[in-house]
């Protein structure tokens, strides 16, 4: 089996409410995602997608991968795509770095091998977990009373687990987290997501202030070295997300005990094949994990669920679905918000099927 073309697509995912990230950054209304079509010779057609959350989260935005996809796309033609470590070793040879570019190419062979086997990728990526996956509802940061209302807003569509976007000033954060905190019923929780808004000495302020419950705090600080020097000074679990980019990241973070969880995005480590291997190594040395993607709409989510219905209960938090945040769909199939759960496909492959209305024309074919 051989790839003969590969087809992109641009297309525009509008949010049903608008978002702003922690510490004040970009309010944004929509996303620009890539959705990538991988033809092969047997006549059997992958669908990958990357898609940034917005251009202000992390270094990587939509325009971005597509001009990546134009250098990687000619190194690939004429390759196998079920040998997916091959297509990454090439994709690395040709472009070093960039992960988050790599992504959607990686996504497109995975569901090309899925559908050669006739299997669902969980099953590929250890073999499906008979258990639904919890869905986190993600709350943009506001004052408390806009972030109660959009945690009422997801618990209107099941959700029962809430991150919640802080990171202003101390007096503010500790406001919205008791807020938070007295509303929230018994059964349902809440993780304060910084998005590495706070100095080391304001996170052992808020953090430090909030005895009961202990709750989760998700990257609160820029770099790695401050996050570490925090988890060294708190009783509070610590999540690292952004810091997580690549295989080195968590062996660093296992072996200074600077976590007790990650939050592994898909695109930003640079897709499945490089999302596995962390997952792997996250199971053998007992760190949690929320396995979700950057961003994207349910071609993106339901690669990420996948991953997550092959990952043992014990190791796994929870994912998110973008996409339940969109006001169109992409797609139809895929992993979907069943009360606050959801399930991988049984379907071979990703188990989604793009609508072709909604792609229009491809921007770029390469052959």
């Amino acid at each position: 089996m051989k790839i003969s073309r590969i087809s992109v697509y641009q297309v525009t995912l509008p949010l049903e409410h608008p978002y702003r990230l922690s510490g004040g950054r970009l309010y944004f209304d929509k996303l620009d995602s890539t959705i990538v079509a991988i033809d092969t010779d047997e006549g059997i057609r992958g669908w990958g997608e990357g898609c940034p959350w917005g251009s202000t989260y992390l270094p990587a935005f939509g325009r971005g991968i597509r001009a990546g996809i134009e250098e990687l796309a000619p190194q690939l033609l004429g390759l196998d795509p079920r040998r997916t470590d091959l297509i990454y070793r090439t994709m690395d040879i040709a472009l070093p770095g960039h992960p988050y570019i790599k992504s959607a190419l990686d996504m497109a062979c995975w569901d090309i091998l899925g559908k050669a086997t006739g299997l669902p990728l969980c099953e590929l990526f250890g073999g499906r977990i008979d258990q639904p996956i919890t869905i986190q509802n993600s709350v943009p940061t506001g004052t408390p009373e806009e972030m109660i209302e959009s945690i009422k807003r997801g618990q209107e569509k099941g959700y029962i687990v809430h991150t919640c976007k802080i990171g202003a000033d101390v007096a503010l954060d500790i406001e919205r987290i008791k807020a938070i905190g007295a509303y929230l019923p018994a059964n349902e929780s809440a993780t304060f997501d910084v998005n590495r808004a706070w100095l080391v000495d304001e996170g052992m302020r808020v953090m430090n202030s909030v005895t009961e419950p202990i709750l989760y705090f998700e990257q609160p600080c820029e770099t790695y070295e401050e996050c570490l020097q925090l988890r060294q000074v708190t009783s509070h679990p610590i999540i690292l997300d952004e810091c997580i980019q690549r295989y080195g990241d968590i062996v660093r973070a296992q072996g200074d005990r600077a976590c007790e969880a990650i939050g592994l995005k898909i695109n930003r480590v640079g897709g499945l094949t490089k999302a596995k291997r962390i997952r792997d190594f996250c199971v053998e040395t007992g760190i949690r994990m929320n396995i979700e993607e950057t961003a994207g709409s349910v071609i993106a989510d339901t690669g990420a669920v996948h991953l997550a219905q092959s990952t043992p209960e014990t190791h796994l938090r929870a994912t998110w679905l973008c996409h339940d945040m969109l006001t169109v769909e992409t797609a139809t199939g895929g992993a979907r918000n069943q009360g606050g759960k959801t399930f991988a496909p049984e379907a071979p492959g990703l188990g989604v099927e793009p609508k072709p209305d909604m792609l229009g024309e491809a921007i770029a074919v390469y052959k």
